[in-house]
């Protein structure tokens, strides 16, 4: 994996020139955002900076306000920022209190705004790639920060049902507690259980898969062989939210007939969504299947 160069403390003449954004995390030097945005910037003719910042685990705060302060324009916040930053946040989307974290941050009248672009993102990616979402039936796996982030988009694009399943059940229960009255407003079903139980409670197969997890990043997949052969359907699809290899999941899928997708297009497509609030330009005028195609090349 690439990785590239990052600030771990803001100097006053980056900001001196440009139109100065940038990614928050930790670890950083991984990351593809400054490659995506510099490409929204060469489509639409915009001359901007993106920075990759790796504050201090203790010092993000500080560092955020920092760049505002010098003039930052805008912000992309990843692990392990994304609830700090909603904590820091002033002006909330909808759609960032019920994930309850922010991604995405700009200042308006000196009040720090978060948004959380990564469901919408997702969403784009799906109905990109031909994805029915409305009226599927929906099986998410994991429910943590990631399944959270990503439940309000694929709940207004009214699916039949989506089932959230955990290692630990307790915490998908309290997913969909938190997620039933929107689900109820939309005509939703929406179920949980563990994992384990795909192997014996899942009486249906599912036509939309997502992994959701933190499986992927260490080679291992949420599903059991019994439970793969039981919710996998030949002509589904499975989506795996990591990006960059073809994973265990995403193998389990595509053996027992499904069209699959790791989690690349929802990168792109969550920052198109970034780009278009900071810049004010009509998110349609991004060519983000150009970009993942070159980065799917690079």
């Amino acid at each position: 994996m690439n990785h590239y160069p990052f600030l771990t403390e803001l100097e006053p003449s980056l900001f001196s020139e440009k139109n100065a954004y940038a990614v928050f995390g930790h670890p950083i030097g991984h990351s593809k955002s400054p490659l995506i945005h510099e490409q929204f910037a060469l489509q639409m003719q915009h001359d901007m900076k993106y920075l990759r910042i790796q504050p201090a685990l203790d010092d993000f705060a500080q560092m955020l306000t920092q760049f505002f302060v010098l003039g930052g324009q805008g912000a992309s916040i990843t692990i392990p920022f994304k609830l700090e930053a909603y904590e820091l946040c002033q002006q909330l989307s909808a759609r960032a209190r019920l994930a309850g974290a922010v991604n995405t941050v700009w200042q308006k009248d000196g009040v720090l705004c978060g948004d959380n672009t990564d469901g919408a993102g997702l969403v784009a990616d799906l109905i990109s790639q031909g994805v029915a979402i409305h009226e599927a039936d929906v099986l998410i796996l994991g429910a943590g920060g990631a399944s959270r982030g990503i439940l309000e988009p694929l709940l207004t694009q009214k699916p039949k049902r989506i089932w959230i399943a955990n290692r630990t059940p307790q915490k998908a229960y309290e997913l969909v507690s938190l997620f039933q009255p929107l689900a109820k407003e939309f005509g939703i079903e929406l179920a949980a259980s563990s994992t384990a139980q795909l192997e014996t409670e899942a009486t249906d197969t599912f036509s939309l898969v997502i992994n959701a997890s933190a499986a992927g990043l260490d080679d291992q997949s949420p599903l059991s062989a019994l439970a793969a052969d039981r919710i996998f359907v030949a002509g589904g699809f499975a989506y795996d939210l990591v990006y960059g290899k073809t994973t265990v999941f995403m193998e389990q899928a595509l053996q027992r007939g499904c069209r699959i997708s790791d989690g690349l297009g929802m990168l792109v497509e969550q920052a198109a969504i970034a780009f278009s609030q900071w810049r004010g330009v009509n998110i349609q005028s991004l060519n983000t299947r150009a970009v993942i195609a070159q980065l799917r090349s690079a």
